[in-house]
């Protein structure tokens, strides 16, 4: 049962518990006082009541900080969701967790919309929305989901560029290290010489940026022409066949002493590959549009959806159907 009594122009509820000591709050309003008196008194006959103490003295960024040291280092894309956090913690780190409510996230939602696509702002109300239900399940801390009650961003729509054959070739020549002068001044193009490689492995393979970077030798086989994945995106192991140019890449580099094929970062290849397209003149070309373009291209050889699915690795034909993007040309010519 709850009561209340007005002290010194407040509210204070005093909500009871069996074998426990009493929760007490004061507020503003006795309406207020009654709203949380009920709200505890509901979650403690539903056996969901948490005691709220931790919540009301931590702050978002002292979670993003446990969260970022226990739960994130066993994420496969680890980097990418600290980075997320850091977005987080610069607008929501110095909320307390009971005043992180649905109006709070609703208004940072609206404010990264302002500079961001929708995209981007679900994938970080979902982060925080699974970090709070960490804290909520494992660390026993008494707080509720606000992500659950505001409306979700929507999400992009899927990119469907290509690389054009003109754009590819100035891509190519924009990657080609061209040396020092006598003066040890660059001669222009790229400064590193393992990403020319890289796309073009990316072009002939359909390989993920991530799994190309995670490669390591002693899982190719040259023979066989198979680089085999022990772990991907979804979780499984993959082979992917490797197509003559594919072996001709890998036969060309030099082999690093660590044992990766491509021993560059991938925060190095974003940045060079980037600064290439801009020497090129290419406009809105991301390295995982490479994806969409071997994909295609290796759809004209493998007409067969399963088989292609197994090479490039997607579980969900409609998910493939996204990143296959033929040219309307192309199907003119298949129509005689």
């Amino acid at each position: 049962m709850a009561s209340f009594r007005k002290r010194a122009g407040r509210w204070q509820a005093r909500v009871n518990q069996a074998g426990a000591s009493p929760l007490v709050k004061t507020f503003d309003t006795k309406s207020d006082a009654e709203r949380w008196a009920r709200a505890i008194q509901r979650d403690i006959d539903l056996g969901t009541y948490l005691p709220r103490n931790d919540a009301e003295s931590t702050t978002v960024s002292q979670v993003i900080e446990r969260y970022s040291l226990e739960v994130v280092p066993n994420f496969k894309g680890a980097e990418r969701e600290k980075y997320t956090l850091k977005n987080l913690n610069a607008f929501l780190g110095t909320y307390k967790l009971a005043s992180l409510t649905p109006l709070v996230v609703a208004k940072y939602r609206d404010k990264r919309l302002e500079k961001v696509c929708g995209g981007t702002v679900l994938r970080e109300v979902n982060s925080l929305s699974a970090m709070l239900n960490h804290a909520r399940k494992e660390w026993g801390m008494g707080l509720t989901n606000p992500v659950a009650a505001i409306r979700k961003p929507v999400p992009n729509k899927g990119r469907t560029r290509r690389l054009e054959v003109e754009e590819e070739s100035r891509l190519m020549l924009a990657l080609e290290p061209k040396g020092r002068c006598p003066n040890g001044q660059l001669m222009g193009g790229a400064r590193n010489h393992w990403v020319k490689p890289i796309v073009l492995f990316a072009i002939e393979t359909a390989m993920r940026r991530g799994e190309i970077l995670a490669l390591e030798w002693e899982h190719i086989d040259l023979d066989r022409r198979v680089a085999h994945l022990p772990i991907t995106k979804n979780g499984l192991s993959r082979d992917v066949p490797l197509s003559t140019q594919a072996i001709q890449i890998l036969r060309n580099i030099p082999r690093a002493i660590q044992g990766r094929v491509f021993p560059i970062t991938a925060e190095a290849l974003k940045r060079v590959f980037n600064r290439a397209c801009a020497s090129a003149n290419i406009k809105d070309l991301h390295f995982h549009d490479l994806r969409h373009e071997a994909t295609s291209r290796m759809a004209h050889l493998l007409p067969n959806v399963i088989e292609l699915a197994s090479v490039t690795g997607h579980q969900d034909l409609k998910m493939l159907q996204r990143y296959y993007h033929t040219r309307p040309e192309e199907l003119a010519l298949k129509l005689g």
